[in-house]
């Protein structure tokens, strides 16, 4: 059963791996402590603040725990060259137990996460809180074993018009 998805961003990087093992990327603070932003099977929301995405995520896996997963993640300020958030939303919902491929719409940034647990298919639903920056978009996205997205950012104000 595939697991989950999720981002990683500056430059955008978006992950999902293996439902086994842990990932940790060390070269970003996750808040100081070893706390999780939730606990075994219960659901959880977390937003980076105004103005940050996300940059790294962390999580490790217990097959006792409802093969379940405790997550925490790092935010970081966009670089000025991005501009201002010119609005934020949440992405429709990957319901649990279903395979998916999720990216933020609109050439959005991945900001948020919110989650909620099934144990009658031992796995989440997930929803992304996204948001569109002024200027600069993701472009030349690819795809990575284990579904490692990776996008390059412009180096030039996008040609779309953001309200």
């Amino acid at each position: 059963m595939d697991l989950v998805l999720l981002c990683v961003f500056l430059p955008l990087v978006t992950v999902a791996w293996g439902q086994y093992g842990d990932y940790y990327y060390q070269h970003y603070d996750y808040g100081g402590n070893d706390g999780w932003v939730n606990v075994h099977r219960q659901g959880f929301n977390f937003q980076c603040p105004h103005g940050q995405v996300i940059v790294a995520v962390r999580s490790t896996f217990s097959k006792k725990e409802g093969s379940d997963r405790l997550w925490n993640y790092a935010c970081m300020p966009t670089p000025q060259t991005l501009g201002e958030p010119t609005e934020c939303w949440w992405e429709e919902i990957n319901r649990a137990g279903m395979q998916w491929y999720q990216t933020c719409s609109n050439n959005g940034l991945v900001a948020g996460f919110q989650s909620q647990y099934f144990p009658s298919v031992l796995d989440r639903e997930w929803q992304f809180y996204c948001c569109r920056y002024s200027r600069r978009c993701p472009y030349s996205c690819r795809d990575r074993q284990w579904k490692f997205i990776i996008c390059r950012m412009t180096d030039f104000d996008c040609q779309f018009q953001n309200l």
